[in-house]
Parts: C-alpha cells; structure tokens; sequence
C-alpha cells in the first residue's frame, strides 16, 4: 500500500447555517483530506496546531490509518475559521480567521515521511508548498490545491509550484481566475500548460471536469443527486482525499484510475455534506463507500444499444 503526505490546516471551525450551529469542532483541510484518504491507505499528516488542541482534539483521528508524527504542537491558539451559509449553501460569508499559529507554520517533513510516493499540497502558501516539495524525495505524485488569496497575492511562487506538481485540484471560480479563461474548458487546457499534466476542475452541485491525456481529451462527472445537504464544509478537501487516497491505493496513475478517483473522490464528498463538519465522515463504514461507489457507476451509465 503507497502511503499519502497531506501537508496543510488543522482548525477549530464554528459553522452557522439554517440548519444549526456547530461551534468550536475540528476542521481544516488537512483534516478532511486525511480523514477522506485514510479509507483508502495510509496517511502522513503535517500540519500545526496549539496546546489549545489537546487529546480531544486528536482523538477524532484515532482508530484510523493517520499517522501524527508530523502534527507539531506549538504554544498558542490553534486556527480558528468562522463561517455562515444562507438557504443557499453554495455562497458562505466568512465571518472571521484567525491564523494563530498557523500564521508562522513552517512544514518540517519527517524524515521516514519524504520518501512517501503520493504528496498532497494542501492549500497553503505557495512558499510552504516549495518548502515540503524540497523536503521529499521523487514522489510518484504530487496534488495541489490553491485559492483565490494566493492566485491573486502570490501568482510568481505560486507559478512555481505548478511547475513542480502532476495534478491540480481547484474550483471553478479559482480556474477561470487563475487562467483568465470564462471556459472551463480552455481553462483547463491553459492550467495544463502552467505545469500539471492532470488538471481538475471541482464545479460543487455541478460535479468535476478534469483533463488528463496527452491528447487534451476531458472527462466528466456529475455530483451525487442528495436530498439531504446539510454542511458543504470541507466538500472540497474531502473530494481530494478520496481522490488521492484511491489513486494511491491502486498504485497506477492512469487515464482509467484517474477517472475511478474521481467518483471515489465524489463519493467521499457526498457523504461530508450530509452532517456538520466531519460527523458523517466519522460515521462512515467501508460498505456504505462501496454501495454509493455502485450507485454512482449505474448512474452514470447507458447502454448505447
């Protein structure tokens, strides 16, 4: 099994929607891209928190494939995001972020880490994401994730890592940004040309478009039709680790396994939306991954006879 580096965020979030409120839980996105990954292989996490954290906080990773070697403990406030969601869950106003000790986060690999043959670049600066890509050692894959702040703030460093990373994992909104391209399509086709030789588009309620192949040949999928969604945080971050997660548990990086991570990462997804924060990825089971894994695959199928 090729175990996965997730290098990014581990947070207290406190989420207000018209549902309800969850205050001061465990978020960030290391944390749902490990969770996610972590059905899937083994996870490498790095990231920071406070003594504020505690074995509360920790205790949400126990029983899973997630080693915390690389999770430093440093005096101070652990980040802290607040976030409220109107009927419309795809628009949140961000009511504050606090950094805290994320703010002076400087990624330390450990060193039985850097030989890890999958690396996620979670979203943090540019500068950090070069920092951990010096620090390991030829990795089979590395995935990125980015955000309008560093596209608009850091486009040079962040030019940079796109030269050095295989796959780019980013919104619509963050694409048509950072290419300067309305179309998806020729969005993705100029972010390819940055660096990445995968590039994927996530479009929430609208599903994934990536592009993979050498020829510029896309693929597509819908987003999981739900009746019940209740907290789209961490949607995004938890998509990436399904999607790393599976391509590290089958080992092959192709145009085939690619596209199965994808609904595997869709998968994963579809479930982090049905509760507050991480609650219904901690109540996950295997065979609930499995069977919403089938009923995306029928759903998306059509005899051409």
């Amino acid at each position: 099994m090729n175990p996965v580096l997730a290098v990014g965020s581990v947070a207290f979030d406190t989420i207000k929607n018209p549902f309800g409120e969850a205050a001061r839980v465990v978020g960030g996105s290391a944390t749902y891209f490990s969770v996610a990954a972590s059905f899937f292989t083994d996870v490498r996490l790095v990231a920071v928190v406070g003594d504020d954290f505690g074995d509360s906080g920790a205790s949400l990773f126990e029983g899973r494939k997630i080693d915390l070697a690389g999770l430093q403990t440093v005096p101070g406030e652990t980040f802290r995001w607040k976030g409220e969601y109107g009927f419309d869950l795809n628009t949140r106003e961000t009511i504050y972020t606090k950094l805290n000790v994320f703010e002076g986060f400087q990624p330390v690999i450990p060193e039985g880490y850097r030989s890890s043959p999958f690396v996620f670049l979670g979203n943090i600066h540019p500068r950090l994401q070069l920092d951990v890509l010096d620090q390991v050692t030829a990795p089979r894959l590395v995935a990125a994730d980015t955000m309008n702040f560093w596209i608009e703030g850091t486009p040079d460093e962040l030019g940079e890592v796109l030269k050095r990373v295989d796959v780019l994992i980013i919104n619509d909104e963050e694409a048509r940004e950072l290419s300067r391209e309305s179309n998806l399509v020729k969005a993705a086709r100029a972010l390819r040309a940055m660096g990445p030789c995968t590039v994927v588009i996530k479009r929430g309620e609208h599903g994934v478009l990536m592009t993979c192949s050498n020829d510029g040949e896309f693929f597509a999928a819908p987003a999981m039709p739900l009746e019940d969604v209740f907290d789209p945080t961490g949607a995004g971050d938890t998509f990436a680790g399904g999607f790393v997660g599976s391509l590290a548990a089958c080992g092959e990086v192709s145009d085939a396994t690619l596209a199965r991570a994808i609904i595997y990462g869709s998968t994963l997804a579809s479930f982090a939306v049905e509760d507050f924060s991480l609650d219904r990825l901690l109540s996950l089971t295997q065979e609930e991954i499995t069977e919403r894994f089938r009923y995306f695959k029928r759903l998306t199928y059509f005899d051409e006879s």
